[in-house]
């Protein structure tokens, strides 16, 4: 008889296979990026299996009944076109089925597919490429605002600043973001302590070799952001990404003005009832995998 496909949670087991096909597909993950994922819904990753054969992964991740998110959406080469992949996706809708709204990047050969199941395109995210930073003009204006170690600051500090800028909130996932080893975190505070931006850069797999993603990078105004992306850039030089929401035309504009260049675009979608949040403070996504 032939192998029969099954679809299993994700185990610690799995976690460097999943990076190697992520890396693969140009995903580009960073270090600990999915057993981050992992942490943040331990029911919302999954591995499908053809046997004993693990051949694709999927994640959708609850962050609250309001909000979830599907990424890591992937099979194998080999195994595509078979029905595979569909049995993955429903069953990360399944897992999502009552939350009220659910997110997800679509590359461009796939939006058609995803609004015959319901998704509703709303803004484009550009991913923008550094070949190694050299200093690009003059650095933002002086402030009053102190350039510090994010995770010297209370933890309630960032959380706060963030969830006012995302769909939902997130505390499980940005704590094991921003507290993981790799990479730096650095914030934008005021002398009362309050948070005017705050922005990550990790190590990440590139197809060939290594290199730099940031996100979240997210501030009060474009000159903030640009302040802490020089901060992140002049401690870790080398090829970086960042992934920009169109719906805040001030991210191109910096990413432009700083030497990045565009190299892919995919469309951020919504089923259910669209987050009214504004992305006007957000100039670099966390991931493209969970939003």
């Amino acid at each position: 008889m032939p192998p029969q496909f099954s679809i299993r949670p994700l185990e610690p087991s799995d976690i460097s296979q999943v990076t190697d096909w992520a890396r693969a597909e140009g995903f580009c993950p960073g270090e600990g990026d999915v057993a981050i994922y992992r942490q943040t819904d331990r029911q919302g990753l999954w591995v499908g299996w053809l046997g004993e054969d693990p051949i694709g992964c999927i994640a959708g991740v609850r962050y609250s009944q309001a909000y979830g998110f599907i990424g890591l959406f992937l099979v194998t080469p080999l195994h595509r076109g078979r029905g595979y992949g569909v049995q993955l996706w429903r069953h990360a809708l399944d897992h999502l089925n009552d939350v009220a709204c659910v997110g997800l990047q679509a590359a461009p050969d796939r939006i058609a597919d995803y609004a015959g199941w319901g998704f509703q395109s709303a803004s484009t995210t550009t991913r923008w490429q550094l070949n190694g930073w050299e200093r690009q003009g003059a650095s933002p204006l002086e402030n009053q605002l102190a350039l510090v170690d994010a995770t010297s600051l209370p933890e309630g500090v960032i959380q706060a600043y963030d969830a006012s800028r995302e769909p939902s909130p997130r505390p499980h996932f940005l704590r094991d973001w921003l507290h993981h080893p790799a990479g730096t975190v650095l914030a934008l505070v005021d002398g009362q302590g309050q948070c005017h931006g705050f922005g990550r850069i990790r190590p990440c797999l590139l197809r060939e070799g290594t290199g730099w993603r940031i996100g979240p990078l997210l501030a009060d105004d474009a000159i903030l952001a640009e302040q802490l992306l020089r901060g992140l850039l002049e401690r870790h030089r080398g090829v970086v990404l960042l992934d920009a929401p169109g719906a805040n035309p001030a991210a191109g504009a910096l990413m432009g003005r700083l030497g990045f260049a565009p190299i892919s675009e995919t469309l951020r979608m919504y089923r259910g009832v669209q987050p009214l949040v504004s992305l006007a403070d957000v100039y670099g996504l966390a991931c493209l995998e969970l939003g």
